[in-house]
């Protein structure tokens, strides 16, 4: 009686804590959905507003799970390597992971890479996507939005192992949103 009890409790203990997990972040955004006011320092250590870009410029929102990952660190790259192609457009591309602001002034300069990067500590901008973690809850999802001058998503590609199509994918709906 006493260990079936103990699988029981076990159980019901899994399935709080994984109802508290699934909770933490809000209902995913989604194309259409207007972008939530937010405020996080950049690689540099300055404050980021993000309503100072809405209204004057598209921008490309991504969120990635870690810096100097390798995974990470092909996005990243392959941000910077089509750079030109959303700055032509007037597009600003933001990175957004939960590394600190030393962590992302590091890996910045290590791959030289052109754009701003967030540090979101307590994952407070990825909630309010809705930003869900994947491989059981271990590793912060991967998502990236295009995002209109009226602060309105566009596009979203949500992808965990497809690392550099994001940039793709994002380039695709940027131009099929310009013709």
């Amino acid at each position: 009686m006493k260990r079936g009890a103990y699988f029981i409790l076990t159980g019901v203990l899994i399935l709080i804590l994984f109802t508290v997990f699934r909770s933490s972040a809000q209902n995913p955004l989604k194309v259409g959905d207007k972008i939530p006011s937010f405020e996080l320092k950049d690689q540099s250590g300055n404050n980021f507003d993000i309503d100072q870009y809405i209204g004057s410029t598209a921008m490309v929102i991504y969120f990635y799970p870690k810096d100097d990952t390798p995974g990470c660190t092909k996005e990243a790259c392959s941000f910077r390597d089509s750079y030109e192609a959303f700055t032509d457009k007037n597009i600003k591309v933001i990175g957004i992971s939960s590394d600190d602001v030393e962590s992302h002034k590091n890996f910045a300069a290590k791959y030289n890479l052109p754009f701003t990067l967030l540090a979101d500590t307590e994952s407070e901008v990825r909630a309010l996507f809705g930003v869900k973690k994947n491989a059981f809850g271990l590793i912060p999802g991967r998502v990236t939005y295009v995002v209109d001058t009226k602060g309105e998503i566009i596009f979203m590609y949500d992808s965990q192992l497809k690392a550099a199509k994001h940039i793709e994918e994002s380039i695709k709906a940027i131009d099929a949103a310009i013709k």
